[in-house]
């Protein structure tokens, strides 16, 4: 089993910063590969940003040059620096652990955190 537990959201300011972190336990393999989704109202979860391979990390294009993925192996915790916040970047924010960070080979999702930007 793998327990993602993702805090840091809240209400900015466009123009503003959140710092997001998703704190892993249990079977984690690889922390390298975890990363984060999001979902806005009304649409479908989307990746915002994660390692695919090692070395190699995918943004979505609307957060690149903005948001920054980062990590703790020894904490086991990965965050997302968000910067210049946009009012598009509202949406619930889910922590994923992937089959390939885990020992179990099963896609994990946290329970989410919800970031709102106001204009």
């Amino acid at each position: 089993q793998v327990e993602l537990v993702e805090s840091g959201g809240g209400l900015a300011q466009a123009g503003g910063s959140l710092r997001l972190s998703c704190a892993a336990s249990g079977s984690i393999a690889n922390i390298n590969f975890v990363g984060w989704y999001r979902q806005a109202p009304g649409e479908q979860r989307e990746l915002v940003a994660r390692m695919f391979s090692i070395g190699v990390t995918k943004y979505a294009d609307s957060v690149k040059g903005r948001f920054t993925l980062s990590r703790d192996n020894a904490k086991n915790t990965v965050y997302l620096q968000m910067n210049s916040l946009e009012p598009e970047d509202t949406a619930v924010y889910y922590c994923n652990a992937p089959p390939t960070s885990n020992y179990n080979g099963i896609n994990y999702w946290g329970k989410g955190t919800l970031v709102t930007v106001s204009s």
